[in-house]
C-alpha cells in the first residue's frame, strides 16, 4: 500500500560540454556534404529501374517478331522484300529500297521505328545458306551488312559497367550502415576512441561542483600537463593513472573532461565495453591502437569510462580459460607499464565498482592514485543546483538552500534532473518562471514516483491507506532522532497507494543502534495502524516489512549489534562460479547452521519487540491517529505545518518511549 520514501545513500552524470569531436579508427567513409548532400536512397534504385524500363520500351519493345527462314526466302523469291539488312543476330527484310542511316540502327536488331514509313518488315535468324545470296542477286534485292560497334559498347555497359556500379552502391550503403553501428568488420582492430582536439573542451573546474576534494587531487595532474619541466627538473614523476571511484551520477566523467579542459591537451574518451568484440583478439588490438595514437599526440589524456567492463579480477577464473576480456586486460596492463611517466601521457578511468577490479590494475605504477567522487554534501548540493539553474528562469521566492537541504543523499545527476523536471512542470502549468512548488513537486516525483490522478480507490481501501500513512507519520513524530515529516498524502504515486515523505535536516554519516531501531518503528507504524482499524493485515505493508527485516538483519550480521555475537561480523562473502570471471558473485555464509538459526530467531525477536512497542505507542495516541487519518481522508494531503498542528507538538518530540529491544 505504501512506502516510506527517503533519499538514502543509494540514490542514482551531468551532461558534458565540449567542442566538436573527431572519431579515430575504422575506414573513413566519404562525407555526404562533399557530394552536395547526395545520399544513397531507395529513390535512386527506383529511378534506375524506371530508366532501364524506358530504354527497353524505346529500343527493344518495338522489334518485329521473327519469321521462319523458309518464309523469309519465299518473300525474297516473290519480290516482296526489296532490301535486306544482314547482322550477326538477324536478317531483316524491308519492302522498300529506302535505307535509314546506320547510326539509327538499334543494338539488337532494326526496329520498324527506323524506317521512314510504316512498311512491313520481316526478320529471321541467320542460317548459313549460300543459296540466299544467289537468290537475292537474281531478284535484284539490295543487301548490306551492319557494323556491331554500337552494340559492343552497349553490351559492355549493360554487362559490366551497370552491374559493377550497382554492387558498388550496395557495398557503399552497407559500409555506411555498418560504420554507423560500429560494426565494420574491416576495422575491428582499430580503436573506437573519440578524440577531442586541444582547446575544444569547454568544461572547466568551475563547471564541476560538490566534489572539491576530488578536484584538489587532480590539480597536480593539470599542473604537470601544463608545466612538466617543473616536476622533471626535480626528478618527480606524475602518477601514470588516476582512478575515479564513486556511485553513479556523481560526476566522474564530467570531472575527467574538466581535467582535459583545464590542461588544454587532446582528450581520448573510450568506454570499457568498446574494447570487447565478438572476434578473439580484437580488444587487445584496440588497446594497442589506442595507446599508439595517444603516444603520437602526447601530452594527452586517455579516459576509460566503466573500467570494470574489462578490468574485472582474474583471480576467480578457476577454469583456466583465457577469454577475450582477460586478453584485453592483459594488454592494458602491458601498455600501462610500457610508457614513461614523463612523456605526458596520463590515464584517467572511472568505475562505480572498485571491489571487482583486478589487483594488478590498482598497484603503484599503473593506477597510482584513487580519487573518491562521492555524493555532495549540503554546500555541494546547493552549488550544483545553482550551476544547473543558471539557464532557468527562477521566481523570487525560490530558496535553493532549502532545496539542497531536503535533497540529502542525492547525486549531481539527480539534482540536475530535479532542476529540469521543475522547469518542465512550470511550463506544463503555463508559468513563465519556475516556482518553489515546482521544485517540491519535482523532488516528490523523483523520490516517490509519478502521481497517478486517475487511480480511484474504494472507500475501504482509501480509509486503510489513510490510517497506514498516519501510522508512519506519527511514529516518525514520536521517535527521537527520526527525520521530520515533510508531507503525507494518500494520492497514489508510482506503485504506492500513499506515501509519507521524510526529509533529513542535516547530512548524517553514522547511524547509531537507537536510530536503526527507530527506523524499524517508523516502518512498522503503517501495519500497526492498519491492524488497529481493520483487525487484520493487508499486503500494503509488504515493502515496509522487507525494509524493516533488512535493517534487523544488518544489525546482527554486519554491525555486531546482538547479544551473542557482539562485535562480530557475520557478513556473507562473494565468490564466483568456476570458469567465468565475468559472472556476478554468489554470496555464501562463513558460519554454521546453528548461527544461521540464531540470526533468523533474533531478527524475528527484534521485529516482534518493536511491533509491540509501536502498538503500545499508537494505542496510547489513538485519538491523534484518528484525527490525522480523518484529515487525510478529507484533504488527501497534509504538509509539515498542518501535521504538526494536528499532533499538537513539534514533530520529533516523543510522547512515549517505545519498548526497547
Amino acid at each position: 500500500m505504501s512506502d516510506t520514501p527517503s533519499p538514502g545513500p543509494d540514490k542514482k552524470k551531468p551532461k558534458n560540454s565540449g567542442g566538436p569531436q573527431f572519431p579515430f579508427g575504422g575506414p573513413k567513409l566519404p562525407d555526404p556534404k562533399k557530394f552536395g548532400g547526395w545520399r544513397f536512397s531507395i529513390v535512386y534504385i527506383i529511378i534506375l529501374v524506371i530508366g532501364m524500363s524506358l530504354f527497353n520500351y524505346v529500343f527493344l519493345n518495338k522489334v518485329n517478331p521473327t519469321v521462319d527462314f523458309s518464309e523469309f526466302k519465299n518473300k525474297i523469291a516473290s519480290g516482296e522484300i526489296k532490301r535486306v539488312e544482314l547482322t550477326d543476330a538477324y536478317f531483316t527484310g524491308y519492302t522498300t529500297l529506302q535505307r535509314t542511316p546506320p547510326a539509327s540502327t538499334p543494338a539488337f536488331g532494326r526496329s520498324s521505328r527506323g524506317a521512314a514509313s510504316a512498311e512491313p518488315v520481316y526478320r529471321t535468324v541467320p542460317i548459313n545458306d549460300p543459296e540466299l545470296i544467289k537468290m537475292m542477286d537474281e531478284q535484284h534485292v539490295s543487301y548490306y551488312a551492319v557494323s556491331r560497334e554500337g552494340s559492343t559498347i552497349l553490351n559492355l555497359i549493360f554487362s559490366w559497367v551497370l552491374p559493377i556500379a550497382f554492387f558498388f552502391f550496395i557495398w557503399r550503403f552497407l559500409m555506411k550502415r555498418l560504420g554507423s553501428m560500429g560494426g565494420n568488420v574491416l576495422s575491428v582492430g582499430n580503436s573506437r576512441a573519440v578524440i577531442v582536439a586541444e582547446g575544444d573542451i569547454a568544461t572547466r573546474f568551475p563547471d564541476v561542483a560538490g566534489v572539491d576534494e576530488a578536484k584538489d587531487e587532480l590539480v597536480e595532474v593539470v599542473d604537470f600537463l601544463k608545466n612538466p619541466k617543473k616536476y622533471t627538473d626535480i626528478g618527480g614523476k606524475i602518477p601514470k593513472g588516476v582512478l575515479l571511484v564513486g556511485p553513479p551520477g556523481t560526476g566522474k566523467t564530467l570531472l575527467a573532461r574538466a581535467v582535459a579542459g583545464e590542461a588544454e591537451v587532446p582528450f581520448f574518451r573510450m568506454s570499457g565495453a568498446d574494447f570487447v568484440e565478438m572476434f578473439v583478439g580484437v580488444g587487445a588490438a584496440r588497446v594497442r591502437d589506442l595507446f599508439k595514437q595517444a603516444r603520437e599526440k602526447a601530452p594527452c589524456i586517455i579516459f576509460i569510462d566503466e573500467l570494470d567492463a574489462i578490468g574485472k579480477s582474474r583471480i576467480n577464473n578457476i577454469g583456466g580459460g583465457n577469454d577475450e576480456r582477460e586478453q584485453t586486460l592483459n594488454q592494458l596492463l602491458v601498455e600501462m607499464d610500457g610508457f614513461d611517466a614523463t612523456s605526458g601521457l596520463i590515464i584517467l578511468a572511472a568505475t562505480n565498482r572498485p571491489d571487482v577490479l583486478d589487483p594488478a590494475l590498482l598497484r603503484p605504477g599503473r593506477f597510482d592514485r584513487q580519487v573518491l567522487v562521492d555524493r555532495p554534501d549540503l554546500k555541494g548540493r546547493e552549488a550544483i543546483i545553482r550551476i544547473h539553474s543558471k539557464t532557468v528562469k527562477l521566481g523570487d521566492e525560490v530558496d535553493l538552500e532549502a532545496i539542497a537541504r531536503v535533497t540529502s543523499g542525492f547525486s549531481g545527476a539527480d539534482l540536475a534532473n530535479i532542476v529540469n523536471e521543475a522547469a518542465l512542470l512550470a511550463v506544463r502549468a503555463g508559468r513563465k518562471v519556475v516556482e518553489q512548488r515546482d521544485f517540491n513537486e519535482a523532488i516528490e516525483k523523483t523520490v516517490a514516483g509519478l502521481q497517478k490522478k486517475t487511480r480511484v480507490l474504494k472507500p475501504a481501501e482509501r480509509k486503510l491507506t489513510a490510517y497506514h500513512e498516519a501510522g508512519h507519520a506519527l511514529m516518525a513524530a514520536f521517535t527521537p532522532g527520526s527525520d521530520p515529516v515533510q508531507k503525507i498524502s494518500i494520492i497514489p504515486r508510482g506503485y504506492a497507494l500513499g506515501y509519507t515523505l521524510q526529509m533529513p535536516i542535516e547530512d548524517r554519516y553514522t547511524i547509531t543502534q537507537s536510530d536503526l531501531l527507530g527506523r524499524i518503528d517508523v516502518l512498522l507504524g503503517g501495519r500497526v495502524a492498519e491492524a488497529m482499524v481493520s483487525g487484520e493485515f493487508s499486503t500494503g505493508a509488504g515493502n515496509d516489512l522487507t525494509k524493516a527485516t533488512d535493517i534487523a538483519r544488518k544489525m546482527i550480521t554486519d554491525y555486531g549489534m546482538s547479544d551473542r555475537f557482539k562485535n562480530v561480523a557475520l557478513t556473507s562473502r562473494g565468490m564466483r562460479m568456476p570458469g567465468d570471471a565475468a559472472q556476478e558473485p554468489m554470496f555464501h555464509r562463513e558460519y554454521s547452521e546453528a548461527t544461521q538459526q540464531y540470526i533468523d530467531e533474533e531478527i524475528a525477536n527484534i521485529v516482534e519487540k518493536r511491533y509491540a512497542g509501536v502498538t503500545e505507542m499508537l494505542g496510547r495516541n489513538r485519538a491523534v491517529l484518528d484525527t490525522v487519518a480523518d484529515q487525510l481522508l478529507e484533504k488527501e494531503t497534509l504538509d509539515e505545518k498542518e501535521f504538526k498542528a494536528l499532533v499538537g507538538k513539534a514533530a520529533g518530540t516523543p510522547q512515549a518511549s517505545p519498548v526497547e529491544s
